[in-house]
C-alpha cells in the first residue's frame, strides 16, 4: 500500500490515514493507497474511516499533476469506488476539503466534521469544472440551485452551514480521529449500511436556462461557471452512471480549452510573482510602526491596509484641520469593515485608540520603521516631502513614495539616503486592491526590496517588482492602450464602441468608463507634463482636453464621457463629447471608418501586448508573467485569459506581430514592434518560455 494511505484497523473500524503532507494532496500515490486501502478493509473490517493526518483533510488536487498526463487510477474512478464499496464509509473532516477533497468525501457515505473545517468546490477559479462527481452529488444532497451557487462561486462553505445545507451530518468539537472513530462506532451500533449519495433521489428541476444566462453574463467570457450549470443539470435528468458520464464529457471540454490555460498560468503565477531569486537569503528590515503622508483618499488607504495588517501607523498632513479630516476618512472606512462583519467594534476602538494617530507635524515620525509618502502628483511636492523625511526619520527607515509615474531615482535624490528609498505604488482604493508595484531605484539597497515585499505580504497584496520607468510597469502600458484607443477613436470609432467591445471581450469596464471613475484630470495632468518632451510625430487627441476645460473631469463632477445622475447606476453617453470628436476629426481632416467589434479588440489588445514586451525587453518587468500580474489585478484584465502576454500566447505570436507590422503601414510611430516580440517569433518561442528561464 501507498504510505501515502496508513491502514489501520481499531477493533471492527479500518482507518484510512492521508499522510501526504503539506495539504495531503490527491496525487497518484494518495489515490491508489485509498484503493487499496478499501479493498484491504473489505476483507477484514466492517466499516471505513478516512480522516486527514497532520492539518488537514484532502485539500484539493496535487497541483505538480496540473499539464501532465493522468495516472490511473484517477480520481472519479476512486470515488466511484469508495461510493459503491459494501461496508459503510465515512469521512472525518478537519482543516479543508476543497475540489476534488469534498468529492472523495460526497463519494463515501456518512460526514462528520469539527466546527472550523470548511468544505468547498472551487474549480471554476481553475477553468473547469467539478470532475469527480462533485456536480452529480452535490446536488443531490442541497438541491441544484443550492449546488450551482456554491460551484459558480467556488466558495468555501464553513462546516455549520455545510451541516445546514445536508453536506455534513454531523459537526462535533474534539480531534477529528477520534469523532470519526466514535461516529463509525455509533453507525454500526445502530445497523446502518452504506448511503451512497448517488443513489438518493435525483434533485428537483430548476431554472437552468436563466442561470446559464446570468453566469455568462456575470462572468464577462468565462465559460467554466456556466458550463457548470449545464453539468448540475444533467443530475436532474440523468441516473448516476449518466450524469457521471456527462460530467466527464464536460470536464474534458474545459480542461481542453485556452481559458482553462490561463486560468492555470494565473492561479500558480500569482504565487509565483513574489518570489525574486535576487532576494533569496536578503533579510527584510523589521516594520511595526509606519508613517503615511496623505490623508486624502489614497493615503486613507493606506493607513487602513496598514492598520488591518496589525502595523501602528502614525498619519502626517499639512495643518491640524487636514489631519483630522484624514483621521476621519481611516474611521469611517474601518467603520465601513464594522457594518460588514469584517471588523468588531473592539478592534475597531483598540486600533483607533491605540494604533493609529494624526498629526500635522514630521516630527511624529521619528520612530517610524518605514514612511509611505502619499502627497499631490508633482516632483516638486515629493522632493519637499523627502527632504523633510531625510531629516527627522531614523537611520535605517524605509522612505517609499506612492507615486504613479514620477522618477523614483529624482525623488531619492532629494535625500542624503537613496538607499533607503524605493516606490510602492498601491492602487485606489488601496485597503481593497490587491496589487502593488514595488519600485526599484538605482541605488535601491536589496534589504528595502525585501521590505518592500515583506510589507506586501503583510498586506496581503500581490507585489510585483518593477524597474524606474515613466509610469513604472501598468501604467505604462495603460498610456499606450489607451492612445490606441484614442486613435481608434479620432478614426471613426466611438468611446461608447470602444467600452463595449472591451466589456465583451470581458473587461469589467471599458477605458473611459476607467477614465470617468478614475478622473479625467489625472489623463490630463499626465499629458501636460509630458508635452514639453513630446515627439512631433506622436498623435495627441484633444478633445478629452477640452472636455477637462470645461469643467467636466467624469464621476465626480456627474460628466465626462458620460453623464452621471445621482441615485442612478452607471450613466448614459454624453453627446457633447460625440460633438467635440466630430469637430476635431474635421480640423484633422480625418474622414471616419466603421470599427468592428473584433477589430477594435485585437487593435487594443496588439498595442497592450506590443507595449508590455517593450516593457520586459527592458527590464522595467523582469519576466512576461510580472506584466500579467499587474494587469490581471491592477487593471481589471480577464482572469481567464491569464493576462496580457499570456493571451498573446495563447493567440499565437507570429499573428499579432504580422497585424503590428500591418498598422505600422498606417503609423509607424506608434506600431514600432517590440524588438523582444520580433526575436521571440524568429525564435518560434512564447512569452511563458522566458518565464521558464528561457532566453532569445
Amino acid at each position: 500500500m501507498s504510505n501515502a494511505i496508513e491502514y489501520e484497523l481499531k477493533g471492527d473500524i479500518a482507518v484510512l490515514r492521508a499522510n501526504n503532507p503539506p495539504v495531503n494532496a490527491l496525487g497518484h500515490a494518495v489515490r491508489s493507497g485509498l484503493i487499496a486501502g478499501l479493498e484491504r478493509a473489505e476483507s477484514e473490517a466492517k466499516a471505513v474511516l478516512i480522516v486527514g493526518a497532520g492539518r488537514t483533510y484532502f485539500a484539493g488536487a496535487d497541483i505538480k499533476e496540473f499539464g501532465k498526463p493522468l495516472l490511473e487510477p484517477g480520481l472519479p474512478g476512486v470515488c466511484t469506488r469508495i461510493e459503491r464499496s459494501p461496508l459503510p464509509v465515512i469521512s472525518a473532516i478537519h482543516g479543508t476539503a476543497l475540489g476534488g477533497g469534498l468529492e472523495v468525501a460526497l463519494g463515501t457515505h456518512y460526514r462528520i466534521a469539527v466546527p472550523s473545517a470548511k468544505v468547498g468546490l472551487p474549480e471554476v477559479h481553475l477553468g473547469i469544472l467539478p470532475g469527480a462527481g462533485g456536480t452529480q452529488r452535490l446536488p443531490r444532497l442541497v438541491g441544484a440551485d443550492k449546488a450551482i451557487e456554491m460551484i459558480t462561486s467556488g466558495r468555501h462553505v464553513s462546516a455549520p452551514e455545510a451541516l445546514e445545507l445536508g453536506i455534513l451530518d454531523e459537526v462535533e468539537e474534539g480531534e477529528v480521529e477520534a469523532i470519526g472513530l466514535a461516529y463509525a462506532q455509533r453507525i454500526l451500533d445502530a445497523g446502518l449500511g452504506p448511503r451512497p449519495v448517488g443513489q438518493m433521489p435525483r434533485p428537483e428541476v430548476v431554472d437552468f436556462d436563466t442561470a446559464y444566462e446570468a453566469a455568462m453574463k456575470r462572468g464577462r467570457g468565462q465559460i467554466a461557471p456556466a458550463t457548470a450549470i449545464r453539468s448540475i443539470e444533467g443530475a436532474c435528468h440523468k441516473g448516476i452512471d449518466a450524469g457521471l458520464e456527462h460530467e466527464r464529457n464536460l470536464f474534458m471540454a474545459l480542461l481542453n480549452s485556452p481559458q482553462r490555460e490561463g486560468m492555470v498560468h494565473a492561479f500558480f503565477n500569482e504565487r509565483a510573482v513574489s518570489k525574486l531569486p535576487e532576494l533569496k537569503g536578503v533579510a527584510p528590515r523589521e516594520v511595526s510602526a509606519i508613517g503615511v503622508i496623505g490623508g486624502g483618499t489614497m493615503g486613507a488607504g493606506i493607513a487602513v491596509a496598514a492598520l488591518l495588517s496589525g502595523l501602528d501607523v502614525t498619519m502626517i498632513e499639512r495643518d491640524a484641520d487636514a489631519a483630522k479630516a484624514g483621521a476621519e476618512r481611516v474611521s469611517d472606512i474601518l467603520q465601513g469593515s464594522v457594518k460588514r462583519g469584517k471588523l468588531t467594534n473592539e478592534k475597531f476602538d483598540a486600533i483607533m485608540a491605540g494604533r493609529f494617530r494624526a498629526s500635522d507635524s514630521y516630527e511624529a515620525l521619528g520612530d517610524a520603521d518605514l514612511v509611505i509618502e502619499a502627497a499631490f502628483e508633482e516632483m516638486g511636492v515629493k522632493k519637499t516631502i523627502f527632504a523633510e523625511l531625510d531629516r527627522v526619520c531614523k537611520k535605517g527607515a524605509v522612505l517609499a513614495s506612492n507615486t504613479s509615474y514620477l522618477d523614483v531615482n529624482e525623488i531619492a535624490a532629494s535625500t542624503s539616503r537613496r538607499a533607503d528609498v524605493l516606490g510602492l505604488h498601491f492602487f485606489s482604493p488601496a485597503h481593497v486592491m490587491k496589487l502593488l508595484e514595488i519600485v526599484v531605484a538605482a541605488d535601491t539597497a536589496p534589504d528595502v526590496v525585501a521590505t518592500g515585499f515583506a510589507l506586501g505580504k503583510m498586506m496581503r497584496k500581490i507585489a510585483v517588482r518593477s524597474g524606474v520607468c515613466d509610469g513604472f510597469i501598468g501604467n505604462r502600458i495603460l498610456k499606450t492602450y489607451r492612445t490606441c484607443a484614442d486613435h481608434m477613436v479620432l478614426d471613426g470609432a466611438s468611446p461608447f464602441e470602444i467600452d463595449t467591445a472591451m466589456t465583451a471581450f470581458g473587461f469589467a469596464m471599458g477605458p473611459f468608463e476607467v477614465a470617468d471613475l478614475a478622473g479625467l484630470d489625472i489623463g490630463w495632468a499626465t499629458r501636460k507634463r509630458l508635452a514639453p518632451t513630446r515627439d512631433a510625430r506622436e498623435r495627441v487627441a484633444t478633445y478629452a482636453d477640452k472636455m477637462c476645460e470645461a469643467g467636466h473631469f467624469g464621476q465626480k463632477t456627474g460628466q465626462g464621457y458620460y453623464v452621471y445622475e445621482k441615485g442612478k447606476r452607471g450613466g448614459t453617453p454624453d453627446v457633447n463629447v460625440t460633438a467635440l470628436i466630430e469637430a476635431e476629426r474635421r480640423e484633422l481632416g480625418i474622414t471616419p471608418r466603421a470599427f468592428s467589434q473584433d477589430e477594435i479588440q485585437r487593435r487594443y489588445m496588439c498595442a497592450m501586448v506590443n507595449e508590455a514586451a517593450k516593457v520586459v525587453g527592458e527590464g522595467i518587468a523582469r519576466r512576461p508573467l510580472d506584466v500579467d500580474m499587474v494587469l490581471l489585478f491592477g487593471y481589471g484584465f480577464p482572469r481567464h485569459w491569464g493576462g496580457p502576454l499570456k493571451w498573446a500566447d495563447l493567440q499565437g505570436l507570429d499573428g499579432i506581430l504580422a497585424d503590428i507590422q500591418s498598422y505600422a503601414k498606417e503609423d509607424d510611430f506608434f506600431w514600432q514592434p517590440a524588438q523582444l516580440l520580433e526575436r521571440l517569433v524568429a525564435a518560434g518561442k512564447t512569452f511563458d518560455d522566458l518565464n521558464k528561464g528561457d532566453t532569445v
